[in-house]
């Protein structure tokens, strides 16, 4: 057939290839933002994504050469992207329904790795279909430009510099402008609306195509008017505050007696305020020990490091029981700094920096009484504050007499789990090395230290305690204290498997939670399910 009049110019054709390269890497990185408030952002997340996206857009190209070689009507492409915009345009508003859907059928048909089976499933139902469509846009423009062999190498080219320049802008402007800006599901329908708009002027200027457009324009200006709406935790009502940062999903929840902060939908809080400013019983309170352990006769005179602010939950209540202390925050995500000035009372005259807790120690001379380690968030245990360098780091950055605790937030139960890795790595590089579970929680707390006895300065601390409710839990901590043995199992900065041996516990955890459903699914199926909800 003639070569439309549109495709003479081969500025369109490339202008096609840079829409289409720069909408796959922001489909992608949505992906990873639509994915992580429910399975975490880990490198195993992280990989499913970036696997099925490499399938999809390989399949892709071999329809897509093939495809054109067949049958070379650029009414093809520009159909298969004007679906593609269509579906990206539909993943806000079914994409949360789908991913929850695959999740509860996951969790009753798999035994192991609950977390890949569920992603995986979730991958390649969003998104392999669009990206295996956009896939096709490079084979059959060759084909569309290329003329001659004498220019083929050249016009082959430009189209990949093309199609390259455009993924190199589909990958910042999502992560630092639109997601931070008005969210994951608007950026979905932006570059949606793009390949539409892409679509569109290929058909118009043909004056051909009217009913498909037409129905594309419907169904993407409803996807932006279903899609916008509604969160992420689509069951949870009266949220005080739902949004995106760069590094979160962030949602705020106020209760009658409790503020609570979660930045993901299926795996826990994060941070609670009570009210009432009194003992939380969570973790927050078993930390507080760490300041008597140094021996210090006053714990208000420590000077103490957070590495993984939060909403300041223990620098709130270390001041609160201590008197006022010497509280440094580190914190790489300003927004949940911001939320913890505004919903969480952090105090104004404690300083927060906006940083990486490691490159914060690799940047400072400033040495502390205690350091406080709290930032394996959620199921996410970032490797570069898990290693014997880190701990290193940490312990060269204690005053003589100083504690390191850390707040282990995935308490396993299996050999090899991820918190004994932890406690042996630390072990290699303090002596004194004590750990103790909270009850009511999949929380351990770890105290480190050199030089220091740790038991008889918390009993000789707890003594001088004027607060009784204070007394009482750090008794609590102090009796259901216990000494590491350490064993070999060593993390270090080239190898230290985290996501791995968190994925281990995460089942452990599914299945003690589910346990009692899936009896009940096992005995009387689908119906007895239902009614025992």
């Amino acid at each position: 057939m003639e070569k439309p009049s549109i495709l003479k110019n081969r500025i369109f054709l490339y202008l096609t290839e840079f829409f289409s390269g720069m909408s796959v890497m922001a489909v992608e990185l949505g992906a990873s933002r639509l994915l992580a408030p429910y399975f975490s952002s880990s490198q195993i997340v992280w990989t499913i994504i970036i696997g099925t996206i490499m399938i999809a857009m390989a399949l892709g190209n071999v329809y897509g050469g093939k495809s054109a070689d067949r049958n070379p009507n650029p009414d093809r492409l520009y159909t298969r992207i004007l679906i593609a915009a269509v579906w990206t345009a539909a993943i806000p508003a079914v994409g949360k329904y789908i991913i929850l859907a695959i999740s509860a059928v996951v969790i009753f048909a798999v035994n192991t790795n609950y977390l890949i089976w569920a992603a995986f499933a979730a991958c390649m139902i969003l998104f392999v279909f669009p990206l295996f469509l956009l896939g096709t846009v490079t084979p059959s423009l060759a084909k569309y430009t290329v003329e001659s062999l004498d220019d083929s190498g050249r016009v082959v080219g430009t189209l990949g510099a093309f199609n390259t320049i455009g993924s190199i802008i589909g990958t910042f402007v999502p992560t630092f402008v639109s997601i931070p800006a008005v969210g994951t599901s608007v950026t979905f329908l932006i570059f949606a609306s793009v390949l539409l708009a892409l679509s569109l002027v290929y058909f118009i200027s043909r004056k051909a195509g009217a009913v498909k457009c037409g129905a594309a324009v419907v169904l993407v200006l409803l996807g932006w008017g279903t899609g916008s709406l509604g969160g992420f935790a689509f069951w949870e009502k009266d949220l005080t505050y739902e949004g995106e940062s760069v590094y979160n999903y962030l949602q705020v929840r106020e209760e009658k007696d409790r503020v609570i902060l979660s930045t993901n939908v299926l795996f826990g809080v994060q941070s609670v305020l009570l009210r009432s400013r009194e003992l939380t019983g969570m973790y927050y309170d078993y930390a507080m020990a760490a300041p008597l352990m140094t021996g210090k006769a006053d714990p208000k005179d420590c000077r103490v490091l957070i590495l993984g602010m939060g909403t300041g939950t223990y620098a709130t209540q270390c001041s609160r029981y201590f008197g006022s202390m010497d509280i440094q925050g580190v914190e790489i995500d300003d927004k949940i700094t911001k939320l913890a000035r505004t919903y969480f009372e952090l105090p104004a005259e404690v300083p927060v920096v906006t940083y990486d807790g490691r490159a914060y120690l690799n940047a400072t001379d400033e040495t502390y009484d205690v350091i406080m380690v709290d930032a394996y968030q959620d199921i996410t245990i970032p490797f570069q504050m898990s290693s014997t360098e880190f701990f290193t780091l940490v312990r060269d950055h204690l005053n003589p007499g100083g504690v390191m605790v850390v707040n282990m937030n995935m308490r396993g139960s299996g050999e090899g789990n991820i918190n004994q890795y932890l406690a042996d790595t630390i072990s290699q590089v303090f002596e004194e090395v004590y750990t103790v579970d909270v009850p009511g929680s999949t929380n351990r707390e770890l105290f480190a230290a050199n030089g220091v006895r740790i038991p008889e300065n918390l009993a000789k601390g707890i003594e001088s305690l004027g607060d009784e409710n204070l007394t009482a839990m750090l008794e609590r901590v102090r009796d259901g204290m216990k000494g590491y043995q350490a064993g070999d199992r060593i993390m270090t900065d080239d190898k230290a498997p985290v996501e791995l041996l968190g994925m281990r516990v995460i089942d452990e955890l599914i299945r003690d939670e589910v346990a009692y459903y899936r009896e009940i699914y096992e005995e009387d199926g689908i119906k007895g399910l239902l009614e025992s909800f």
